[in-house]
């Protein structure tokens, strides 16, 4: 899988323009209908070592199972994970500067998990997620230890209305002092959504204000879904 020309084929400048706007960008196509189910294998692949299988029912987070990758990754992820981490990192520290934090993010993806693991967050985040009828996901944030970074990815592996029904993307986002604002996305097979980890800026009359934003999964009324987790800093448990 050529990870780097499919990422080489993306319009940046109009991902980071989507992003300024509202907050995430949906990058259409990004992998083919082969090479989305070439990820889905790694699911049941024997040779894929996973460092924890997660029932979600078990934790109120939903309904459905998840899996965080060990390290090595498997390398069309660990591509995948570098490559878009690299064209991220300028945005994320434009977004630190506008709401006047002092985080700033290196242009390699090597030299902020070498931070990471400073700051004992050394376990892999990457997941594969996957939802039967039924399934479902709360609104939550991928938030692993202090360290983290603010954009994150998910890469859609299932076609919807042919593999499955239901099973929207929503972002919630709170601004202070007004009512929260959910947005659903319906992404097809193939595409890449970039969403903000945990706040973003939003423009207010004397600069911006950072808005805390939420992520889930509408539930499955028929079929199977699945999606890659792209998740840039580490963990610490």
């Amino acid at each position: 899988m050529n990870v780097g020309e499919a990422i080489s084929r993306v319009d940046w400048q109009a991902a980071e323009l989507a992003l300024k706007d509202s907050g995430f960008a949906l990058i259409s196509g990004l992998f083919s209908p082969e090479q989305c189910d070439e990820l889905r294998s790694l699911y049941a692949d024997a040779d894929v070592v996973y460092r924890k299988t997660v029932e979600m029912s078990r934790y109120s987070y939903g309904m459905g199972e998840y899996k965080y990758f060990a390290y090595p990754l498997p390398e069309p992820v660990d591509q995948l994970r570098s490559l878009v981490y690299a064209r991220l990192a300028p945005v994320a520290n434009q977004w630190m500067q506008q709401l006047g934090r002092e985080s700033r993010f290196p242009q390699s993806l090597e030299a902020f998990l070498a931070f990471c693991h400073e700051h004992d967050q050394t376990l892999a985040t990457p997941l594969l997620l996957t939802y039967g009828e039924g399934g479902f996901n709360t609104l939550h944030q991928d938030i692993y230890g202090e360290v983290w970074f603010p954009l994150q990815g998910t890469v859609f592996l299932d076609q919807p209305r042919q593999d499955y029904s239901g099973g929207e993307f929503v972002i919630s986002e709170q601004i202070s002092g007004r009512a929260s604002r959910l947005k659903v996305v319906n992404p097809q097979k193939g595409d890449l959504l970039i969403f903000a980890t945990q706040f973003r800026p939003v423009p207010v009359a004397d600069g911006f204000q950072p808005a805390i934003v939420e992520h889930g999964v509408c539930e499955i009324s028929r079929g199977q879904r699945m999606t890659l987790g792209v998740i840039f800093h580490d963990a610490s448990k």
